[in-house]
């Protein structure tokens, strides 16, 4: 396993390069990556047809800095060079371990000030170059596309709060052990949580700006399932505990790699299992047991049904549907593979479930829902 991109590098070329970047966290900014890529042609697409339109807005240009924007670039300046210079200085306690200095109080005053003075400046500077005698008012066309890096900023902060919410609701148990850590945490976190905060945070912004409803959520199908797919790899990759039950079946084809059918998840970033001897560092343990690659399997399953669901796209007119059936699939996906995947069970009425099973059974009748709701009001949608 990879629990950082150095371990990678270390694995390719047999070169250690001390570098601060978790193998993890480096897939989700691919997955986010590829989900913009996937918005972006959507969004252009149903431009294109007049399903979406460009909107006219007014702005006022010419104008100088004001006091709340040197100030606000400022303050924003100063937390960045407050913890970049202190990493730096640093730098090998930002290496092995980069969440509690990113986390922690502890920067560096000097560099803080420095950077606020700079991002100041800068502000400061571009405004002037542009100022005019006496500002003017002018109407700008705004595409639907140019709200995507409006729309990735929220869909990233509401979806981490959404997923750290709904993990630790997932592990009640250690979250009151230690609930600052737990929330403060990169670790843990729960895609449902990501998806239903994240989602919603979208679908404001894009009703804000004249995108009605139905439309958002059909754009973001192809696109949610893309990123999905991308963001698993890193869950394989840096084994952060999201693997299957325990596997000691014999494989079904003897050219089935052992990797893809039974792995103990060497080097784990969750630390679990027991300790590999003669490993030294931060990441040295093994699953005493091999278990289900279940990431693997979701990064295949996934991007197959994302190909699916690109190429239907173009066929399905009815808005609402394509949302509908990118529910369904996501629902009987991770419905299933929650049979063969470790998580957190509850109990009620005698029935056994895991919270990813409950939420993916109720989007999967909600998917099932839209599309019969798309169907019988077609009429009504058709101008919609």
């Amino acid at each position: 396993m990879f629990p950082t991109v150095s371990h990678f590098i270390e694995y390719l070329f047999g070169i250690q390069v001390p570098l601060p970047f978790n193998t993890f966290g480096v897939f989700v900014a691919l997955a986010f990556i590829a989900g913009y890529w996937a918005f972006t042609k959507e969004f252009k697409r149903k431009e294109a047809l007049g399903i979406l339109h460009a909107v006219k807005k007014t702005i006022t240009i010419g104008k100088p800095a004001s006091t709340i924007e040197l100030a606000s670039n400022a303050v924003f300046g100063f937390l960045i060079g407050y913890k970049l210079v202190y990493a730096l200085l640093n730098y090998r306690l930002f290496v092995s371990d980069a969440q509690t200095v990113l986390l922690s109080m502890k920067g560096n005053i000097l560099g803080g000030l420095c950077f606020a003075g700079l991002f100041a400046w800068w502000d400061y500077h571009e405004k002037n170059k542009a100022k005019l005698p006496k500002p003017k008012t002018v109407e700008v066309t705004q595409h639907p596309y140019e709200l995507m890096g409006n729309l990735i900023v929220w869909a990233a902060v509401w979806g981490f709060l959404g997923a750290k919410i709904f993990d630790n609701l997932e592990h009640w148990n250690t979250f009151v052990q230690d609930p600052i850590n737990s929330l403060l945490s990169f670790s843990g976190l729960t895609f449902y949580g990501g998806l239903i905060c994240g989602g919603a945070a979208v679908l404001y912004i894009a009703r804000k700006n004249g995108i009605k409803p139905l439309h958002m959520l059909d754009i973001g199908g192809p696109g949610m399932m893309l990123a999905y797919s991308v963001g698993r790899i890193g869950c394989h990759m840096s084994g952060d505990g999201d693997w299957g039950v325990v596997n000691v079946n014999p494989k079904p084809f003897g050219w089935l790699p052992d990797w893809l059918w039974a792995y103990t998840y060497p080097n784990n970033v969750a630390n679990e299992g027991e300790r590999i001897a003669g490993c030294v560092g931060k990441f040295c343990n093994e699953l005493p047991l091999p278990v289900y690659p279940t990431p693997i399997y979701e990064v295949v399953v996934c991007f197959i049904l994302f190909l699916f669901l690109w190429r239907i796209r173009h066929r399905i007119k009815l808005p609402g549907m394509m949302f509908g059936i990118y529910l369904m699939l996501n629902g009987l996906e991770r419905f299933f593979i929650e049979l063969i995947r470790v998580n957190t069970k509850y109990e009620v009425a005698g029935l056994r479930f895991t919270q990813a099973e409950m939420i993916s059974s109720m989007l999967f009748i909600a998917g099932l829902l839209l599309v019969t709701y798309s169907v019988r009001n077609k009429e009504k949608l058709a101008n919609y």
